[in-house]
């Protein structure tokens, strides 16, 4: 997929040497959190919306507030998948687009990014979702693929969704299939299943040993 198919040159960029009030105007006419500013269509960084919306800065221009700017952008060379990163890396819903030269060439709105993202089989596809979870040092995404794989499932996708004291949860889509086997497989390499299902047979057997344990222990 060929990303720059999504440069978009609709607002065009601000001058280092424009009003800051012309940025203001800018923003109040749009969605966007950031507003790129160039000088000689060399890049200088991003303006953030809240930084200057509720300021009076008087005839004040941006070059005079170049040292709140933000330093990011997409590389003519990054694929959709990191080019999403990148917007939620810098919590933004604009992304510069620059030459090797580091010229702007146009931005990346998030919106395009997201309706690619539900094209994709991780979205699309009819299947099960499973969250698992193993310490970020043991866990390998060539060992989950071969566990899904050795249970005839197709593995859509697969991301880590948050790491919290060196345990790292990781999200699968699968294709829809008997998953009692997959569970029991990854239990056995020691990762964690996070989320319920209605049929987990080993949930089923250790409910009922603890139901049978109680009993005998009440007699």
């Amino acid at each position: 997929m060929h990303t720059l198919e999504y440069i978009n040159k609709d607002i065009k960029p601000l001058s280092i040497n424009d009003k800051i009030k012309k940025a203001q105007k800018l923003f109040a006419q749009n969605k966007y959190s950031h507003l790129p500013v160039i000088n000689n269509n060399l890049f200088c960084g991003l303006i953030e919306r809240q930084s200057i919306e509720y300021t009076d800065f008087e005839d004040k221009e941006l070059i005079d507030i170049k040292d709140q700017f933000n330093i990011f952008y997409a590389g003519e060379a990054m694929n959709w998948f990191e080019v999403l990163q990148c917007f939620a890396t810098y919590n933004s819903n604009l992304i510069p687009v620059l030459n090797k030269d580091k010229e702007y060439i146009g931005y990346y709105e998030l919106d395009d990014f997201l309706n690619i993202f539900r094209c994709t089989p991780f979205l699309h596809e009819e299947g099960v979702i499973l969250v698992i979870s193993k310490n970020i040092n043991e866990y390998s995404f060539s060992e989950i693929t071969q566990i899904v794989e050795s249970n005839n499932a197709t593995l859509f996708g697969v991301f880590i969704s948050k790491i919290k004291n060196d345990e790292a949860q990781i999200v699968l889509k699968l294709s829809i299939h008997d998953i009692n086997n997959t569970l029991l497989s990854f239990r056995r390499y020691g990762y964690r299943i996070l989320n319920d299902f209605e049929k987990d047979k080993y949930l089923d057997e250790l409910n009922e040993r603890s139901d049978y344990l109680q009993k005998y222990l009440n007699i």
